[in-house]
């Protein structure tokens, strides 16, 4: 399809080795270009007539600027001139690589979808193009690919061998590319869709509902990196969406964030991802709603490191070290206050030297799990206040299970039946205002206080926790919290609970400071929190 010039210039094999594209632009010398290198192809500059022969050998352009050549991998793009003249061309090579499914291929048995991310030219395509093949083949999936830039599988009517026997749709006009995906699922019965490029978001809202009718995806998207995807309003849906969420002044504290942070939306459309940063070395996300979760924290992630070694086996590395995932700029932690107010709250973590050690002789034995059973509340809800604390809380589906009994203010009265076998197994109860996250919380661990106290159904407050009276302990928390945070930062921080007694030594502690401290919370959690002057 070349130009004689351009044919003879690549005829020697070491020409043709690793050759990824040739460039024709109007009034300019060829050139090849190789990985990591351009190479002119002669002295002369291409004339008009050059790129006519080549045009002319060459079937129609589609929608999106793309030939290629019947049955073959290659590409050919135009660049036009205002009125619509081509004055530019890229020819790409197109190869048919085979050895780089190995790198997912444990992946593709889980039939979970799978997204793919990286650079122009890592290989994106060519792993995709194999993929197919695998599970069309070795796998006996009915596979569809949806071929909208005949990338895939070649120009012409009939599919390259390359993917196998999965059926290819080609797609008229790029634009309508999510109109196919819905039609292949409709039509075909796939158990797999292969898509290359989803970049609208009317592709991203095709791909969750093919998802969601039991349809395994495989696809690639615009982006080197998870992040990439969170950061682009279009396409973070494909990994869950982004929703802002405002929190309470507990859980606010609790996380050390300002009340209006980011989070997940949804379950993503893809539960696997892999970032491809070059050819031999890939990350797999095996968990991508969790590595959302922590990228919207500005928490380090843990991708799993594959990489292909030079004896084409593969390399697995999942203890190496985290990724960064310092807050970007889009993360709630770097954003600014819009207005000037009083600074954060910082609950800093301090060590406890009263808290008991592991190695100690007179270590009390661990606690079984606390079994609560709910009156009036979804499992699914309090599971979720549980594990939001890490608390040692089951739950249980009856009060013959339980230990206590947890309940919304009035769902009892209806159920005498229940309040009477509650008293007859001797279990306790706990009437709450409403079933918000915040009561829940605060209820379940007033249940734990009660059984770690020891007492009894006569509603009387548990005795405190040794480690309340350590006054040493308090007194080097305090003392580390004011030096550390309150006065370099001009933050206020709140301590652990405590006594009465040992609260009082507190207070005269960050007196001495010439700072001011107030009391919060109720009961055992009574705690001193200290400003800045």
């Amino acid at each position: 399809m070349l130009p004689p010039v351009v044919q003879r210039a690549l005829a020697g094999p070491e020409r043709r080795e690793g050759l990824l594209e040739v460039v024709l632009d109007l009034g300019r010398v060829p050139e090849a270009r190789y990985p990591g290198r351009v190479l002119a192809l002669g002295n002369d500059a291409i004339a008009r007539s050059d790129l006519a022969a080549v045009l002319q050998r060459l079937g129609p352009f589609g929608g999106d600027n793309r030939a290629g050549i019947e049955r073959t991998l290659h590409r050919i793009s135009a660049i036009r001139n205002r009125t619509g003249d081509v004055v530019g061309l890229t020819c790409r090579v197109g190869r048919a690589v085979f050895g780089t499914v190995a790198m997912v291929r444990d992946l593709l048995d889980t039939g979970q979808s799978l997204l793919l991310m990286g650079r122009p030219g890592v290989g994106k395509t060519t792993a995709l193009r194999e993929i197919a093949r695998v599970l069309a083949d070795d796998l006996q999936r009915r596979v569809v690919v949806i071929d909208t830039s005949n990338e895939i599988a070649g120009d012409g009517d009939i599919p390259h061998p390359a993917i196998g026997r999965a059926r290819r749709m080609q797609v008229a006009r790029p634009e309508l590319q999510h109109q196919v995906m819905i039609e292949a699922v409709e039509n075909h019965m796939p158990e797999v869709i292969v898509i290359d490029e989803i970049g609208t978001e009317l592709e991203a809202q095709a791909a969750r509902t093919i998802a969601e009718r039991g349809v395994m995806l495989v696809a690639t998207a615009h982006g080197n990196e998870l992040a990439n995807l969170i950061r682009n309003p279009t396409l973070s849906d494909l990994v869950g969406g982004i929703q802002s969420v405002t929190l309470g002044d507990e859980e606010a504290r609790r996380r050390r964030t300002q009340k209006t942070v980011l989070e997940r939306a949804a379950e993503p459309t893809f539960p696997l991802a892999v970032e491809m940063h070059s050819r031999h070395r890939w990350l797999v996300h095996r968990d991508v709603a969790g590595t959302v979760d922590l990228l919207l924290r500005g928490q380090p992630t843990h991708p799993q490191v594959r990489e292909l070694g030079g004896d084409g086996r593969r390399v697995l590395r999942d203890d190496g070290p985290a990724r960064p995932a310092a807050p970007p700029a889009w993360a709630p932690a770097a954003v600014p206050p819009r207005r000037p107010g009083p600074a954060p709250l910082a609950v800093v973590p301090l060590p406890d030297p009263a808290a008991p050690r592991p190695a100690a002789a007179t270590a009390a034995p661990a606690l079984p799990a606390l079994r609560v059973y709910g009156v009036g509340l979804a499992a699914q809800q309090l599971e979720e206040a549980v594990r939001r604390r890490q608390l040692p809380v089951q739950v249980v589906e009856g009060p013959e299970q339980a230990d206590a009994v947890l309940s919304v203010r009035g769902q009892l009265g209806r159920d005498p039946e229940l309040r009477r076998q509650a008293r007859d197994l001797g279990l306790p109860i706990l009437v709450i205002k409403s079933d918000t996250p915040h009561q829940l919380q605060r209820a379940m661990e007033r249940l734990l206080e009660r059984r770690r106290g020891g007492g009894g159904t006569d509603g009387e407050e548990p005795a405190a926790p040794a480690r309340l009276d350590d006054a040493h302990a308090a007194l080097e928390e305090c003392r580390l919290a004011v030096e550390q945070v309150v006065l370099p930062e001009g933050r206020p921080v709140e301590l652990l609970p405590r006594s009465e007694a040992v609260r009082a030594l507190q207070a005269e502690l960050v007196h001495h400071y010439r700072l001011r401290s107030a009391v919060f919370g109720r009961g055992l959690q009574q705690r001193l929190r200290v400003f800045p002057a």
